[in-house]
């Protein structure tokens, strides 16, 4: 395979991947709105969980809220990006009040740690300009 066979990939993802990146974000997609709205709209369900990590129940609607407005940002395809950014952050901000609690391991990391990866897996399927930034093979663009 010659470099410019390599470039135009980058540039074009096939159908396959471009379908599984596709799928992949409306999984994260769901899964985070749905918790978004768990805590915008029935935080009474969050407040003994709320209250183990030290954050205040009246705290719940401003978390939701936050997750809301970065989801639906990765969500939007010209946004996607600054999306999957501020979700990162939200997803490592999750990791780390479970391991200040000495939970490592525990299920609400793991799943905040595939979520995460997922996010930008779904990027580099579909966005070839995550996949120029992120090469993941040994060879680059030049």
């Amino acid at each position: 395979m010659n470099t410019t066979t390599m470039i135009s990939d980058l540039d074009n993802p096939s159908r396959a991947a471009l379908w599984t990146g596709r799928i992949l974000g409306a999984v994260v997609v769901l899964a985070l709105l749905a918790d978004a709205g768990v805590s915008l709209f029935a935080s009474h369900l969050l407040a003994r969980n709320m209250e183990e990590t030290g954050f205040p129940v009246g705290l719940s609607s401003v978390v939701g809220g936050i997750l809301a407005v970065s989801t639906v940002l990765y969500a939007i395809s010209r946004t996607s990006v600054l999306g999957a950014i501020l979700l990162t952050g939200f997803l490592g901000g999750a990791i780390c009040t479970h391991l200040r609690m000495g939970e490592l391991g525990s299920p609400p990391q793991i799943v905040s740690a595939l979520l995460g990866v997922a996010v930008w897996a779904s990027l580099y399927l579909r966005n070839s300009t995550v996949r120029a930034l992120l090469p993941l093979t040994g060879q680059q663009r030049g």
